[in-house]
């Protein structure tokens, strides 16, 4: 089985992958947030400092786009080629609406005969392989019959489908029964993704979809960083790999970013997924989250390690 590491907007670009493949080398993909280019340019400046082999040292990393234009993404694909990159991914998932809304992530599955002229060229043209990261559809779960017969004539080279339509967002349990659809006719290797928080909950996954080689984990991943380890048979998180972790992530973006503000933001976005790990200290908690300076975050921190409890089972939040 191989284990991907989902793209999240925000958080897990190169200081945070970096950290985490150097402390828990169990994942074999890392996924970038998704590459948005546009008519000015193939991608931006934080977009393509995100991807530069040079951040990226021994770390797999496959980079994502999004987009409804198919002159962009190979313009993009070909910028990515350049740098090195063997494959890219095309984002159809994202559920947000300001996504959405202008037709592109999730919001593509809703026009398919637009779909279909974009994967055409697309796929006549791109320099490198295109593997596709969808949902089960808009707002039908059964839009996966359409969805598989329009990706069949395609040389996809993988498709992560995530277990909900985009109505859904992250809420409510995924939609297995129709994600069992795709399991048994997908002619293309199926990455299975969708509340992997736990191993009962890959155990379960793979039980179900027997067939299934690859399973891409987000949020479950988060809060627990060792969960593949765990997986794989190995064992939880101890308080010193996680304040190892955690001091890399830091002092990476305190190289990048000027000011303490902008690290405690950073880093302040990770303590939603790690309150997890510490059962009973949400007071704690909650001084680190109130730190002004990095001077009071770092102490806060600090008394939390040496003081809390650490949970080597993470549950789902």
């Amino acid at each position: 089985m191989k284990f991907y590491f989902a793209p999240m907007e925000g958080i897990t670009g190169y200081v945070f992958r970096n950290a985490h493949h150097a402390c828990f080398p169990s994942v074999d993909r890392y996924y970038t947030p998704f590459i948005s280019p546009n008519q000015n340019r193939p991608m931006s400046p934080k977009e393509k400092r995100d991807v530069l082999p040079e951040n990226n040292r021994n770390i797999p990393l496959i980079p994502q786009i999004l987009t409804n234009n198919a002159a962009q993404f190979l313009q993009a694909a070909k910028v990515l080629a350049d740098m090195g990159y063997e494959e890219v991914n095309l984002n159809l998932g994202c559920p947000s609406a300001t996504v959405v809304t202008k037709g592109k992530g999730a919001g593509f599955l809703g026009e398919k005969q637009k779909l279909r002229a974009f994967l055409d060229e697309v796929y006549e043209q791109t320099p490198i392989p295109v593997s596709l990261k969808t949902r089960l559809g808009m707002r039908d779960p059964m839009e996966i019959v359409e969805l598989l017969e329009l990706f069949h004539p395609y040389p996809v080279k993988e498709w992560i489908l995530h277990a909900r339509i985009r109505e859904d967002y992250y809420k409510y349990e995924p939609r297995l029964d129709t994600f069992e659809i795709a399991a048994k006719e997908s002619p293309f290797p199926l990455c299975y993704n969708g509340d992997i928080f736990s191993v009962a909950d890959y155990e379960r996954i793979c039980q179900r979809f027997p067939r299934i080689q690859s399973v891409m984990l987000g949020r479950g991943l988060m809060a627990n960083p060792a969960l593949v380890r765990q997986i794989q048979g190995g064992s939880p998180c101890t308080k010193e790999e996680f304040l190892s972790f955690h001091n890399r992530i830091c002092h990476g973006y305190e190289e990048i970013m000027s000011g303490d503000r902008n690290v405690l933001f950073k880093m302040k976005e990770l303590w939603a997924y790690w309150e997890n790990l510490f059962t009973g200290e949400e007071k704690r908690i909650k001084k680190i989250r109130k730190a002004n300076s990095l001077a009071e975050y770092d102490a806060a921190v600090s008394i939390l390690l040496e003081q809390a409890d650490f949970a080597s089972d993470i549950k789902k939040s």
